[in-house]
């Protein structure tokens, strides 16, 4: 979608659909369409009055304007309760308003700046805000689709109009981080859409080459003989029952100086999930191709990065493999010596996330860095205890933590914090060895948490579990059914965030 931004007034723009929002329960117009609405006759003010239009967040309205203005089609669609207005409501509005158009088979839209009137967020933010919402309301997937359909409409061009000239530098730069943002995410979803046989951890190393030719990106690749070297007892045992090789992928972005201590982000990189010895059940198994979302989104961080050329030094690490049951596959009561050299006993092989990302965490330390998030589809639990409007968030920094909470704020990908107090280890004690890897079935995503905790030595840490948000079931607007990509928008504005506190 090419998306623009100029200076103009609704009432005056040549499109085939003027997108205008409106707030739930008034009986006017907004004020700043009045002028717009007189020339319709009063038309805005009648789908007011006739309750045809009522302004409940995400209800549309679609009229035509007859030549009585340039634009052919002007589209109403609800931002809600004015005084509960959000910047994930704008996103939601246009997410609604892009599939709207594609439906009627319009080419181009325009829009004016959704709660500008209202919101105290700034032009940069509601601009990305509409084009995140725009482009990921526009996202479908048709890699493997071999005839047409009639889904296949796109919109090609979307225009931001702005009134105040003064605001037109900040509107552009929202579409830029806007853009980046949302083609990250919906690489994302490509990438988890894609199926296991396609999407395999050698497959993965192919994606970090591409990534790996921006601009200050560099490509490191462990092999399995190198990860032996280096003693990754937990991402070999994963991968000891799969025929894909395991790759343990580092990816640095240097947009500031190598000596600045780096901002280290971990994925879980698992590309398929069978459960290996602890088989799980079908039901429902083919949505683990997308057990590897944690480090599809890390590579697609590390991308936005060097696209917006953000001046910091951003280390992405990806431990792939798959997980599957064989022969020479890792069995419930194995022991793992992992690459911190911590034993760890196997008694359950479906919990393999946390022992690839304990070699992850692990190998982040050495790079000495100022802090490590990581990222991963963890645990069950977390769906059980947050559903799917949340990201489970544990760590040992609060400040760490309250950045990434105003993050999620902003972008939409919220985080709800759960406890992560010493009693937990309790339950990941081991007879044989200094842990195990599961700690039974109370307050799963806690001690999931807990023993990742034990691989990060002092560094500053936060773990986010995304099993309960990277799948939908249901079509929202501006995220489809299917992989979802939640985190990878959460990470750009924290890193966004970062340069913006950097710059003050």
């Amino acid at each position: 979608m090419n998306i623009q931004v100029k200076p103009g007034k609704p009432e005056e723009v040549t499109t085939d659909v003027l997108i205008l929002g409106g707030y739930q329960d008034e009986t006017e117009p907004m004020a700043s369409v009045h002028s717009l609405d007189r020339r319709l006759g009063g038309l805005l003010t009648e789908l007011r009055r006739s309750h045809e239009f009522e302004g409940k967040l995400n209800q549309t309205a679609l009229v035509h304007t007859r030549g009585a203005i340039p634009a052919k089609r002007i589209l109403l669609v609800g931002l809600g309760k004015k005084d509960k207005l959000g910047l994930d409501h704008v996103r939601q509005a246009m997410g609604t308003a892009i599939k709207r158009i594609r439906q009627i088979g319009a080419p181009s839209g325009a829009a004016v700046l959704l709660g500008v009137d209202q919101l105290a967020s700034s032009i940069v933010a509601i601009a990305q805000a509409m084009v995140e919402g725009a482009l990921l309301g526009s996202y479908r997937f048709t890699a493997y689709r071999t005839e047409p359909s009639d889904n296949d409409k796109t919109v090609k061009r979307l225009t931001l109009l702005v009134e105040d000239s003064g605001h037109l530098a900040d509107a552009k730069e929202g579409v830029r981080r806007g853009h980046v943002a949302g083609e990250a995410t919906a690489y994302v979803r490509d990438l988890c859409n894609h199926p296991a046989n396609v999407m395999t951890p050698t497959r993965m190393v192919a994606e970090a080459k591409s990534v790996a030719k921006e601009r200050g990106v560099r490509l490191t690749v462990l092999d399995r003989r190198q990860q032996e070297k280096l003693g990754m007892g937990g991402l070999l045992g994963v991968a000891r029952g799969s025929h894909e090789p395991p790759q343990f992928i580092i990816l640095e972005y240097t947009g500031a100086p190598k000596k600045e201590r780096p901002i280290v982000l971990v994925g879980k990189t698992v590309t398929f999930d069978s459960g290996g010895i602890s088989l799980k059940p079908s039901e429902n198994m083919e949505q683990m191709k997308a057990d590897m979302t944690g480090g599809a989104e890390v590579l697609a961080t590390v991308r936005a990065a060097a696209r917006l050329q953000l001046p910091l030094h951003v280390i992405g690490i990806l431990p792939a493999t798959e997980n599957m049951p064989g022969g020479r596959a890792m069995k419930p009561g194995d022991i793992l010596t992992m690459l911190s050299g911590k034993t760890v006993e196997v008694q359950n092989t479906d919990a393999e996330g946390r022992l690839i990302l304990a070699d992850g965490l692990a190998y982040a330390t050495r790079l000495k860095p100022a802090c490590i998030v990581d990222v991963a589809t963890l645990t069950g639990a977390c769906m059980v205890a947050l559903g799917q409007f949340a990201i489970g968030m544990l760590g040992n920094d609060e400040p760490l933590k309250s950045q990434l909470k105003t993050a999620g704020e902003q972008s939409g990908e919220r985080v709800w914090e759960m406890p992560l107090w010493d009693e937990y280890f309790e339950q990941l004690k081991s007879d044989v060895a200094d842990m195990r890897n599961i700690g039974g079935r109370p307050a799963g995503m806690i001690t999931a948490a807990m023993f990742l905790s034990k691989f990060v030595e002092e560094y500053p840490w936060v773990h986010l579990d995304i099993a309960s948000t990277d799948w939908s079931t249901t079509e929202r607007p501006y995220i489809g059914k299917g992989p979802t990509g939640i985190g990878t928008r959460l990470l750009i504005q924290y890193l966004l965030n970062c340069v913006d506190e950097k710059g003050r």
